[in-house]
């Protein structure tokens, strides 16, 4: 069986990981490296830190024309997630049964309950999502703060407001592609090349970056192969962006880095890079579509996740103003 068909072929969680690691070859690496948080042993929020009152008013100088996008997708019960991920919605109309009303002017009404998993459609991943061997961002142990109930760290509460400048990286235009193929890597000379390609200058600290692929065309066409594999950020691609010092890193796909994983780099190594090792969120699903289509490259970003408390992840729909 071919590494393409290995992956393709995954039906469930321990099955991915482990047809993964078969399919890239994944090694062994200094897993119990701990790297203390730059900004204190009580910090939270990692590169956060750095959207300041000052980095926020020169982002709002990006704003030209008000024009507004969504970068959320819809999230429903056939959006495909990683498995064993899913996502539904009820709705009840509690105390009216057989069409009982409510008061003298006969009041109805509905209520829905969601149930499902943050990790589903366009979502922000906190610092309490990733690990290893069981240490996460800041040194901090899964054991004191990874309750059955809740993160008592790193919970979506503790999220701040971002507000900053936001890059799209058009790496689909860049390749000439309507979307890029599974498994290609976006390296250092990717992302210099679609700056200068769309005359961005610069990367700078306390910036967010999002990627562009295409991948986000097969979603409703092909939710298998869509769900399944993707092109995304590589490793050398992730550590040049840890060192421009942005605040969060975001794609048009469902995991962000490359699937088939690189060879020689472990089972999601990039969200070992950005969450744990250096405090740098991850987007996933962003639906940057438009803001390329109208050469929208740089903008003001804005998202307040829902404060829920103790949650590891957050379903989002940030929005960009150009």
């Amino acid at each position: 069986m071919s590494k393409k068909s290995v992956v393709k072929s995954v039906l469930g969680l321990t099955a991915f990981c482990a047809a993964a690691m078969f399919a890239t070859g994944a090694v062994a690496h200094d897993t119990k490296e701990c790297r203390p948080s730059k900004f204190g042993k009580d910090d939270q929020i990692g590169n956060a830190n750095y959207i300041t009152p000052a980095k926020v008013l020169s982002a709002m100088k990006l704003v030209t024309t008000g024009k507004t996008y969504r970068l959320g997708i819809e999230t429903n019960r056939a959006t495909p997630a990683y498995p064993p991920r899913n996502f539904s919605v009820m709705v009840v109309q509690p105390g009216q049964v057989n069409g009982t009303v409510i008061g003298d002017n006969k009041l109805t009404y509905n209520d829905d309950i969601v149930m499902g998993w943050n990790g589903v459609g366009s979502q922000i991943d906190g610092f309490g999502h990733i690990g290893t061997e069981g240490v996460y961002y800041n040194c901090t142990h899964g054991e004191d703060f990874a309750k059955i109930t809740g993160l008592t760290k790193f919970g979506v509460e503790t999220m701040p407001a971002f507000v900053t400048k936001a890059i799209i990286l058009d790496i689909a235009g860049l390749m000439g592609v309507e979307y890029l193929k599974e498994g290609t890597p976006i390296n250092v000379k990717e992302s210099e090349g679609a700056m200068k390609r769309q005359g961005i200058k610069s990367i700078e600290k306390g910036d967010i970056v999002i990627l562009h692929t295409g991948w986000l065309k097969l979603l409703g066409k092909d939710d298998k192969l869509y769900g399944s594999l993707e092109p995304g950020l590589s490793k050398e691609g992730a550590l040049y962006l840890v060192d421009k010092g942005v605040v969060a890193v975001g794609a048009d796909t469902w995991g962000l880095e490359a699937v088939p994983f690189e060879k020689g780099v472990g089972v999601f190594e990039v969200h070992q890079i950005l969450l744990q090792q250096n405090g740098i969120y991850i987007l996933e699903t962003m639906n940057v579509e438009p803001l390329v289509k109208d050469g929208a490259y740089e903008v003001l970003f804005t998202l307040g996740a829902s404060r829920l408390t103790g949650a590891v992840q957050a379903i989002i729909n940030p929005i960009a103003i150009k």
